[in-house]
């Protein structure tokens, strides 16, 4: 079934004007920007936004990916703390930001004849609570992983089939989901919450999550994982890095990540 969905889904690339793909590096998008460049070639080109709340080694991984596959990227230099009412955080934060974001992706496009923008928005996403997607479809901004029915699950196979880098990445939403609504977003919060969770990458955590509450840090891990962060040397070490960074507290969510 699928393969049938992966099918359809070249069905619906083809034939298509030149594209932009919104391109976070992530899963879904890695995946829709391989086939989109297999099926349209040059007339397929990656857009990427650079700025405060996503972490610089998207960047990086995005670059790599794309100069190994010889796809397009570019990087759009965006700064969400300018745009009005984002940094106050308020409960349809996301909305705000991708309005504007995607906005000016659509301009940037423009000025390399693409009128058509996609984005990796997959048939699970329907599920989901998300704001930013009413602006995707204010923007008519395309989805088409959503249109062919791919799930979740199902992107991650042929990823791995496809040998694709991203197969079995985590998901991460971009920095800014961890301050709570209503809390001001600063730079100085976002390179904060940058540094703390690069370094329980570094120490070997697959999920993870640094939310933060003034000045305490709740960490976020997969349960099967407790048992190495409550180890003595790397409990020390990860309270003592974070209180590095200007935490007082740090907590471990018992809950774990996604519960």
């Amino acid at each position: 079934m699928m393969h049938k969905k992966k099918e359809l889904l070249e069905e619906l690339l083809n034939d298509l004007p030149p594209v932009g793909i919104a391109y976070s590096a992530g899963v879904d998008s890695t995946f829709l920007l391989k086939v989109a460049h297999d099926v349209l070639g040059d007339k397929a080109a990656a857009f990427m936004v650079r700025s405060v709340v996503i972490p610089s080694s998207d960047i990086e991984e995005a670059q790599a990916f794309c100069d190994a596959e010889g796809i397009r990227l570019i990087v759009i230099d965006g700064d969400p703390l300018s745009i009005p009412r984002f940094r106050e955080n308020p409960e349809n934060r996301c909305y705000i930001c991708k309005k504007s974001l995607f906005g000016n992706m659509l301009y940037e496009a423009a000025k390399y004849g693409i009128t058509t923008l996609m984005d990796g928005t997959n048939a699970d996403d329907d599920m989901d609570d998300r704001p930013g997607m009413k602006a995707l479809a204010e923007l008519k901004i395309r989805s088409p992983l959503r249109e062919a029915g791919l799930t979740k699950a199902e992107i991650r196979q042929l990823s791995e089939e496809m040998n694709l880098p991203t197969a079995r990445k985590a998901s991460f939403a971009c920095l800014a989901t961890r301050i709570p609504h209503g809390d001001e977003i600063t730079p100085e919060k976002l390179a904060r919450i940058e540094a703390a969770e690069d370094y329980l990458s570094k120490i070997g955590f697959t999920q993870y999550r640094v939310r933060t509450h003034g000045d305490l840090a709740r960490i976020e891990v997969l349960p099967s994982e407790f048992h190495k962060i409550l180890d003595g040397e790397v409990r020390k070490g990860v309270s003592g890095y974070l209180k590095a960074l200007g935490y007082k507290y740090v907590a471990l969510d018992l809950t774990g990540y996604g519960g």
